[in-house]
């Protein structure tokens, strides 16, 4: 399942993710979101657990919990959708 995680304080890290939700099951991947230029956080990330049982355990536990500061977060990713390509130039 892929989970959805905003209002990340700017240093939390992938590596910080994964431990974060590795205490509910097996994480596949956790990836923060950051911008192209500067490299630094968005604020928001996406988790890949691949049982479904350990990930609403996770998203109910950490849906709204503290960390660094700031209230998460935590949902089932909704699909991908396609959106027009953007002219910004």
């Amino acid at each position: 399942m892929n989970i959805y995680v905003s209002n990340l304080g700017f240093s939390v890290q992938d590596a910080d993710l994964q431990e974060l939700f590795a205490g509910y099951g097996t994480v596949s991947s956790a990836k923060v979101i950051t911008e192209k230029m500067t490299n630094q956080s968005r604020g928001f990330a996406f988790v890949e657990m691949p049982d479904t049982a350990e990930a609403n355990t996770a998203i109910e536990a950490l849906n709204g919990s503290s960390r660094d500061g700031r209230t998460m977060n935590v949902v089932e990713a909704r699909p991908k959708t396609d959106r027009p390509a953007s002219n910004r130039w």
